[in-house]
C-alpha cells in the first residue's frame, strides 16, 4: 500500500444512554483502560496516529482532553444526527483543514475494543484485492436481533445487496443472519461523493451510514462483505452489564496471553489483570491478585493472594507475600513484600531489601538489603544499605504545613518504637534506642537515645491496694 492508501474514522460522538452514567460512553473503562484506547491502539497498528481521526459529540472536550495525549485528530460533530453525518463532518473537515486526504477510509466504533490487528489487516487486503467501493466487515449469529443486517447476493456473498438496521425491518422481510459489525473500508471518493445524498427517512429520524451501500449498489459500483470468524470481536457494549462481559473477554485474553509466555496463574478467573500488563517468565500469580495499570513484573517472581499491584516495577526473583498494596512502586532484585505492606507512590525497593508486616512507605528510598519488618511508617525518607528498622519506628515527616526528609545512612539500627522527627540525619552506623524520640542529628558510629528515665518505685502496687481496701 502507498502511504496515503489509508486513513482511520473511529466513531466516538455517542452518549450511551442505555449506561445510565454520566460518563461518555468511550470513557467507560474494560480491561484497565478507556474504551476508545482499546480502539485507537488497534488502529495505530495499521496506520500512523496522524491518520486517525476520532469524531466527537457528547462532551467533546472531556473526551479530546482524555485521549490527546494518543496524537490522533479529532473532528466535531456537534449535532449528533447519526452515523452518515460523522462521515458529513469528517468530509467537511478534510475541506476545511486540506493536507491529503486518503485514498480509502476505514471506518471503526469506539466502543468495539476487542477487535484485533489481524482482522483490520485481513479487511484491508480484501477491500483494496476486490477494488471495492465499499467493505463491510460483517458476522455471523445465532440470534441477530438488535443488530443491522447484511443482505447478501444469493445470501452468501460476498456481494452486498444493502445493509437494513433493525429498527427498519418490516414483518414479512427476509431477515438476514449476517450482522453489520459497524466496522468498514471505502474508498473515499466513491464515499465522499455519497454521503451528501442521504436521508433521514427511517425510525430514528437519522442519516445513517449504511445506507451508503444501498446508494452505492443503486450506482453500479461494488459493496462487498468479509465475515469476521470470532463474533467476540466485533461485539460492541450498550448496558454496564455487556460492557463487563467484554471486560472479562479481554482479561482471559490477557492471563491466556502471560500463561503462553512462561507466566502461572492459579485460578485465572479469580485474577483481575489489566490488558497492559507485563510479566516475566515463571513468575508464578495465586488467586485473587490485582495487576493494574502500567505494571510491570519480572521473572520468578511470585504474588501472592489479595495483593494489588498498580503502575509499578518489580525486578526479578521479589515476593509479594499476602494482601499488600504497591502503588507506583519500584522493587528490586529479590525484595521481599509483606505480608499486609503498603507501597505508595515514589516508593523504591532496594535490591533484597525487606518490608514487612504492616509496613507503610510513601516516597522513600529503602537501600539494598535494608529492613523494616514489622509496624512502621516510611515516608518522605533515604534510607541506606544494611539498616534495620525497628518494630513500630516511625518518620515523622509532616509538621502541619509542610513534608520534611529524613536520611538514614547505612548500617543504621534503629530500634522499636522510635519517632524520627524531620528534617533528620543519621549517620552511618549509628545506633537508635528503643523508645527514643529523636529530634536532632545523629553522628555516624553514635548511640542516641531520647527518651524519659525510667522511674521504679517498689511496694506501689500492694501499698496502694491496702488504701483502697480501708476505703
Amino acid at each position: 500500500m502507498k502511504k496515503n492508501d489509508f486513513g482511520v474514522v473511529i466513531m466516538a460522538a455517542g452518549k450511551g444512554t442505555r449506561l445510565k452514567s454520566k460518563r461518555p460512553k468511550v470513557l467507560h473503562e474494560i480491561g484497565g483502560q478507556a474504551l476508545l484506547l482499546h480502539v485507537i491502539a488497534a488502529a495505530k497498528t495499521i496506520v500512523p496516529a496522524e491518520r486517525i481521526y476520532c469524531v466527537i459529540g457528547h462532551e467533546a472536550e472531556r473526551v479530546k482532553a482524555a485521549m490527546e495525549h494518543t496524537g490522533v485528530g479529532f473532528v466535531l460533530q456537534a449535532e449528533q444526527r447519526g452515523t452518515g453525518h460523522a462521515l458529513q463532518m469528517v468530509k467537511a473537515w478534510f475541506a476545511v483543514n486540506g493536507g491529503a486526504v486518503p485514498e480509502n477510509l476505514m471506518v471503526l466504533s469506539g466502543d468495539v475494543p476487542l477487535i484485533r490487528t489481524e482482522t483490520l489487516q485481513s479487511l484491508m487486503k480484501f477491500h483494496l484485492d476486490e477494488r471495492a467501493a465499499m467493505t463491510i466487515l460483517s458476522t455471523i449469529v445465532s440470534d441477530p436481533t438488535g443488530y443491522g443486517r447484511v443482505n447478501l447476493v444469493n445470501g452468501i456473498g460476498p456481494e452486498v445487496i444493502s445493509i437494513v438496521e433493525q429498527k427498519d425491518i418490516k414483518p414479512g422481510d427476509h431477515v438476514s443472519f449476517h450482522i453489520n459489525s459497524g466496522i468498514y473500508c471505502f474508498q473515499t471518493r466513491a464515499l465522499f461523493g455519497e454521503i451528501d445524498r442521504l436521508t433521514d427517512k427511517n425510525a430514528n429520524r437519522e442519516l445513517y451510514l449504511t445506507d451508503v451501500a444501498s446508494l452505492l449498489v443503486a450506482d453500479g459500483q461494488r459493496v462487498v462483505s468479509i465475515g469476521s470468524h470470532d463474533v467476540t470481536e466485533v461485539l460492541g457494549a450498550n448496558t454496564i452489564a455487556e460492557m463487563m462481559h467484554l471486560d472479562a473477554a479481554i482479561r482471559a485474553a490477557t492471563a491466556r496471553r502471560l500463561m503462553a509466555e512462561g507466566v502461572t496463574i492459579f485460578r485465572p478467573e479469580t485474577c483481575v489483570i489489566d490488558a497492559s500488563v507485563e510479566v516475566g517468565a515463571d513468575t508464578v500469580i495465586e488467586p485473587y491478585v490485582q495487576l493494574l495499570g502500567a505494571t510491570k513484573i519480572g521473572e520468578d517472581c511470585r504474588v501472592r493472594s489479595y495483593s494489588v499491584v498498580q503502575n509499578s516495577t518489580l525486578a526479578s526473583g521479589v515476593l509479594v507475600r499476602n494482601g499488600c498494596v504497591l502503588d507506583e512502586a519500584k522493587v528490586g532484585v529479590g525484595a521481599m513484600i509483606g505480608p499486609y505492606a503498603h507501597l505508595r507512590p515514589g516508593s523504591e525497593i532496594g535490591e533484597g531489601a525487606h518490608v514487612g508486616n504492616f509496613v507503610e512507605t510513601k516516597k522513600t528510598r529503602m537501600g539494598r538489603g535494608s529492613k523494616a519488618n514489622h509496624l512502621s511508617y516510611l515516608g518522605d525518607a533515604e534510607i541506606g544499605e544494611g539498616v534495620n528498622i525497628g518494630a513500630g519506628a516511625i518518620t515523622c515527616n509532616y509538621d502541619g504545613a509542610n513534608k520534611h526528609a529524613t536520611k538514614i545512612g547505612d548500617g543504621v539500627f534503629v530500634g522499636s518504637d522510635s519517632t524520627l522527627v524531620a528534617p533528620l540525619k543519621i549517620g552511618e552506623g549509628a545506633y537508635i534506642a528503643a523508645g527514643s524520640c529523636i529530634t536532632e542529628d545523629v553522628p555516624e558510629g553514635s548511640l542516641a537515645l531520647g527518651r524519659s528515665r525510667q522511674t521504679t518505685k517498689p511496694g506501689w502496687v500492694s501499698a496502694r491496694r491496702a488504701s483502697k481496701a480501708k476505703s
